[in-house]
């Protein structure tokens, strides 16, 4: 029993290192769907480790290794395929017939998603004021909001969804906002619950709320907005809950 979070984690890493061949054979939608049955898995393998007390020093490194490849390398390896071929993500999207220095940039900037990712993992190793909240964008986010696009791009096929995932520049953006973000000091919000009560969750409940809505209202095109209402409601959460000066 006590072998099972790692097993877990192992899993996560190969479902990353699976999306990664997937990705870089030009199937970006299926690795996208990789990705995220690693964040299940990542999610699994806490989980299981509190609940049968099989936490190890050996997991809590594994655990990061596994998050470096799937929500590091992954995610920055689907970005790179976007900007290189946006026709992977949807067929509405036309071939590309040159490279200019924006798209060439966009391309090579992905290198920083997994630089980035590597430093967040290090430091949350090391700081132990991350515990109940967090401190930058935690990886599996950063590979949430890269895999949203890619996904709600596909199935929704909306015009608007596609001339950003064709734009250079909003590649350019993405990619320095992510990683920047990783290794920033803005305090977000832990989406572990230590109870069901409503008081000390309500950022939390308020996100899967407010989350629903928008899926209801909008279905698999409202997917990418997740990371955003997911950092908005962080930073008000915190200013709520500074004491009055």
């Amino acid at each position: 029993m006590r072998h099972i979070p790692n097993i877990l984690t192992s899993l996560n890493l190969a479902s990353g290192f699976i999306a990664v061949l997937f990705a870089s054979s030009g199937n970006l939608t299926f690795a996208s769907w990789l990705i995220l049955a690693a964040m299940i898995f990542d999610f699994s393998d806490g989980f299981s480790a509190r609940l049968l007390k099989a936490w190890s020093p050996i997991g809590k490194e594994l655990d990061s290794l596994a998050d470096i490849v799937s929500f590091g390398v992954a995610p920055a390896l689907i970005i790179f395929m976007t900007a290189k071929n946006p026709e992977y993500v949807s067929s509405s999207i036309p071939a590309l017939n040159n490279y200019g220095f924006l798209r060439n940039l966009a391309i090579y900037l992905t290198v920083l998603m997994p630089v980035c990712a590597g430093l967040r993992l290090a430091k949350f190793n090391i700081d132990e004021t991350q515990r109940s909240s967090f401190r930058g964008l935690p990886t599996p986010a950063n590979a949430l909001a890269v895999i949203s696009l890619v996904i709600a791009a596909h199935y929704s096929d909306s015009s608007l969804l596609n001339s950003l995932i064709s734009s250079e520049i909003f590649l350019i953006v993405i990619t320095l906002s992510l990683s920047f973000l990783m290794v920033s000091r803005i305090p977000l919000l832990s989406l572990k619950f230590s109870s069901l009560r409503f008081s000390g969750n309500e950022g939390r409940y308020l996100l899967a709320i407010i989350v629903a809505v928008f899926l209801l209202i909008l279905g698999i095109a409202a997917s990418p907005l997740i990371i955003v209402l997911y950092i908005i409601i962080s930073l008000l959460s915190g200013r709520f809950r500074r004491p009055a000066l």
